[in-house]
């Protein structure tokens, strides 16, 4: 069910937000600097994150949109006397233009000018910028602090942030109830998965570790909430012990009765705002605490190592069990695919009839318009409780920016001619969806037709790779960009990234980008398999399919992992050139389309059936 309470919050700040010039962000902008003066300070950096260093976050964390009007997932700004910069990745560089004002902000693409450079090149002589030590990691605050210092800055804590001190209406965090993950849904009982971080943590002579990720907390102890706009996780701190016994810091007023006999006698409940109280207590009684410092808030680490305890540091010991998806969630997240291809299907035959009945050129279909319609499918389905984030629904020129998000304000009628491509998923009680699809709005053009294919084979070719045990995604991105290289294109983000079950729809530490992570690609993660290109003002293509990281049974010199695609959603076959597939990429096409056609058949209406035939139907043979 469609969560409106969770919305409502971030419309409200929408609302207060617009696009381009702003006199709402400058008198923000004013009182902000006010208040730096007060405090003595010359500069402030405003992160888009909060103290679990989440990458979506709740309206009361909302500080960056508050204070310059984007509302991307990703982005940093920096606010001196009297100059400031935004600074945003290339999947927002189009996006940042339109929603922030240039005349209050530098924008900054984040590696071609970082934000450290920009403040040395900026910043008054022994200028002290300040941050809040909740929204950074220790390795954040060391790198750019020392950066910052060998150019004679100063680097200084604030113990309270100044945008919540003059952001008068700031939401209160979420109050939605914590409720219990069945078993049944989750695989393994939280008590057994404390057990195994016990030995792990008796192993690495470590008293007890501290959880700050909200999805580490939530699979540990196998809970979910509503206090993250489409991510089912609750606010709450976790500290597992070497006996199995853990603490979980939340508010009370979110755990009820049934809560409580979920989490059984070996879980001790403590308010929220005890948590850095009880880390102290640590350090007085001598512990050794695991913790991971690169997802733990650099307070969390500078509280435990002020107080004498012995730092552990170790990868967070949620993070690799989490993304190993065990024999139940697996079924799950297949389960739930099929009930979403059939969504997506339905959709997508309707959207089809639409047009041709003329609703393009007569303009009675919009991108918001689409958004409500696709959700009317897919809330049909059981076991669905959210979308897994904001739709991004663009068509023609909005299609090009990477994570467009559509608002009353950007809302734009398809034409045809157009392309429409719709990146969309949901959450259901089994497992998490994500996807992508690029829909011809009439004729397409050859370009269009060329470019779409580009991308395809670069998705086809990655889900077609086996590779032995031991690689990371690193090592397989270059993959689904070779079409591309070779026809002089590219594009601005990572090519896969990691999901959750019925978690965060992006799951680390499993992720495939030119600039990923080591960490080894393991049977049972699941990741995106997302190639796109992007023509600037005209339109974008992305085909998006999710993929579970399976081992070969075959008896090969090297264990070898490969893909098993999840995702079942017809692609569209008016946009692929022929002439440019090989056998083996037009084979594949045949042979996911008849596997899609198997299993979703049966669970769509009798409307969409003869539409998912026709979409399915085997590729013409090459003239």
């Amino acid at each position: 069910m469609h969560d409106t309470d969770i919305n409502a919050g971030q419309a409200a700040i929408d609302r207060a937000l617009p696009a381009g010039p702003s006199s709402v962000h400058a008198d923000r902008m004013d009182h902000l600097r006010g208040e730096l003066a007060r405090r003595a300070l010359d500069g402030f950096i405003i992160p888009l994150t909060d103290e679990h260093m989440s990458e979506y976050v709740g309206d009361y964390a909302q500080r960056l949109a508050y204070m310059t009007g984007f509302t991307g997932s990703a982005g940093t700004a920096v606010v001196l006397r009297d100059k400031a910069a935004i600074f945003v990745d290339g999947r927002y560089t189009l996006q940042v233009e339109d929603q922030v004002d240039h005349t209050l902000f530098e924008r900054c693409h984040m590696e071609a000018y970082p934000l450290d450079s920009w403040i040395i090149d900026n910043a008054s002589a022994k200028a002290r910028i300040g941050y809040d030590p909740t929204l950074c990691t220790p390795d954040w605050v060391q790198k750019v602090g020392k950066t910052l210092r060998d150019a004679s800055l100063r680097f200084e804590t604030v113990d309270d942030n100044p945008v919540d001190t003059i952001w008068h209406d700031r939401p209160a965090p979420s109050l939605a109830p914590a409720i219990a993950h069945d078993d049944d849904f989750a695989g393994i009982s939280a008590a057994a998965k404390r057990d195994d971080i016990a030995s792990l943590l008796k192993n690495k002579k470590a008293d007890c570790a501290v959880l700050t990720m909200l999805d580490s907390v939530a699979w540990a102890f196998n809970i979910r909430g509503r206090d993250v706009p489409h991510t089912p996780v609750t606010h709450a701190f976790g500290l597992l012990n070497a006996d199995g016994t853990a603490i979980l810091f939340i508010d009370e007023r979110k755990i009820d009765t049934d809560l409580r006999t979920h989490l059984g006698n070996s879980v001790r409940i403590e308010p929220r705002e005890r948590f850095y109280e009880t880390l102290t207590q640590l350090g007085g009684a001598g512990k050794r605490v695991l913790v991971d410092p690169a997802v733990a808030n650099a307070k969390v680490v500078s509280t435990l190592e002020n107080s004498g305890a012995v730092i552990v540091e170790d990868r967070d010991p949620c993070s690799l069990p989490k993304a190993r998806k065990n024999a139940t969630e697996q079924t799950g997240t297949r389960n739930a695919h099929i009930r979403d291809g059939a969504a997506l299907t339905e959709f997508l035959a309707w959207l089809d009839t639409a047009i041709e009945d003329g609703a393009a050129v007569e303009g009675r279909l919009d991108e918001l318009g689409l958004v409500d319609r696709l959700w009317d499918f897919r809330q049909k389905r059981n076991h669905v409780a959210d979308s897994s984030f904001d739709t991004i629904s663009g068509s023609g020129p909005n299609g090009a920016v990477i994570h467009y998000r559509v608002t009353e304000e950007t809302n734009r009628k398809l034409q045809m001619g157009d392309l429409y491509l719709l990146d969309s998923g949901a959450q259901y009680l089994d497992g998490t969806t994500d996807v992508t699809r690029t829909i011809p709005v009439g004729q397409p053009t050859q370009a269009m037709q060329t470019h779409f294919t580009l991308v395809l084979k670069g998705h086809i070719q990655l889900a077609l790779t086996r590779f032995p045990m031991g690689t990371s995604g690193q090592a397989l991105d270059g993959i689904a960009r070779r079409p591309l290289w070779q026809a002089g294109l590219d594009y601005d983000h990572g090519t896969g990234h990691g999901v959750g079950s019925f978690l965060g729809v992006h799951e680390g530490p499993q992720r495939i980008a030119k600039f990923g992570t080591d960490i080894p690609l393991e049977e049972g993660m699941i990741l995106s398999n997302e190639p796109g290109y992007y023509k600037t003002g005209a339109y974008g293509i992305r085909i998006e399919n999710l993929i579970l990281v399976q081992r070969s049974e075959k008896e090969e010199e090297r264990p070898m992992l490969f893909f098993e695609t999840l995702t079942l959603v017809p692609i569209d076959r008016r946009l692929i050139r022929i002439d440019l597939l090989s056998d083996a990429e037009t084979d594949w096409v045949n042979q996911y389309h008849d596997r899609v056609r198997t299993l979703i058949t049966p669970h769509v209406e009798d409307s969409a059936r003869a539409w998912l035939e026709h979409a399915t139907a085997p590729l013409p043979a090459r003239t």
